[in-house]
């Protein structure tokens, strides 16, 4: 008889790579483990269409839900220490009041690509000379525009704003915050399919000029000079977005509501 084996249905930011790249890791450390920690093998779905059908080979709808609970029934620090997933999993503990107010995964998955608000914050000096550009290119994307303002931005904003991996040099953060606070800049609410991504693939990475070796059309290769004045900053998660989204339009935006700008109560 063969021995059982352990199904799970992974939810996250970027699932396919990151899982990916978790499994690599895990496979290589394998030989340096000891004899004592054997780990099992591993496959993974590749695409979305081969998740869903493997999905509907083994759960049921109401098996899969999301919530914050969650239920582990194994676990290896090898695998999850590489990356941040969630696990949507199936527990008979799983009251059916929590299951009525918990996401359907099936539903989630068959209505495709949500509506998601992001910002995008054109930084001084940019925005003033080319704005009419710039609007014509997000039009071209499908993006609507569902709030502007221009704004002044306070130190305590502006520090919001700086990358989280200069974060912990003090040098870096001043240069951010000193060019983000010297003159008027240009913030803009943006609607569309799969909004937060979209805008990270348009602007490109940080440094200008990693984003000119990789594709001149990208929009810090383009406006960007450094890393501190590379033209744009753009909310690089949904979760962020939303922080943004409250940070910089608290009164509101122009947008007619959709279930995830309900949800997070914008």
């Amino acid at each position: 008889m063969s021995s059982p084996v352990l199904l799970c249905v992974l939810r996250g930011i970027d699932a396919f790579r990151a899982l990916g790249a978790a499994l690599e890791g895990w496979t290589r450390g394998r030989d340096r483990l000891s004899t004592g920690h054997c780990l099992p093998q591993a496959l993974m779905a590749l695409t979305p269409e081969v998740t869903f059908r493997q999905a509907i080979l083994f759960f049921t709808e109401a098996d899969l839900v999301t919530g914050k609970a969650r239920f582990y029934c194994l676990y290896y620090p090898q695998l999850w220490e590489h990356t941040k997933l969630t696990q949507i999993c199936f527990s008979p503990l799983v009251a059916e009041n929590w299951r009525c107010q918990a996401e359907s995964l099936f539903s989630y998955l068959q209505a495709g690509a949500q509506v998601l608000c992001t910002v995008l914050l054109i930084k001084p000096g940019v925005w003033s000379r080319r704005l009419p550009r710039i609007l014509r290119d997000l039009h071209l994307q499908k993006f609507s525009v569902v709030g502007m303002k221009h704004l002044d931005l306070e130190a305590a904003a502006a520090s919001a704003l700086v990358p989280g991996e200069v974060q912990q040099d003090p040098a870096a953060v001043e240069a951010h915050c000193t060019y983000l606070t010297s003159g008027t800049a240009l913030v803009l609410c943006l609607q569309r399919p799969n909004a937060v991504k979209k805008l990270m693939d348009l602007l490109g990475p940080e440094d200008p000029q990693l984003a000119q070796a990789l594709d001149p059309s990208l929009w810090r290769a383009q406006y960007g000079t450094s890393t501190v004045q590379n033209g744009f900053y753009g909310s690089r998660s949904y979760p962020m977005a939303v922080r943004d989204v409250k940070l910089f339009f608290p009164e509101g935006l122009c947008c007619a509501q959709c279930q995830t700008v309900q949800e997070q109560e914008v």
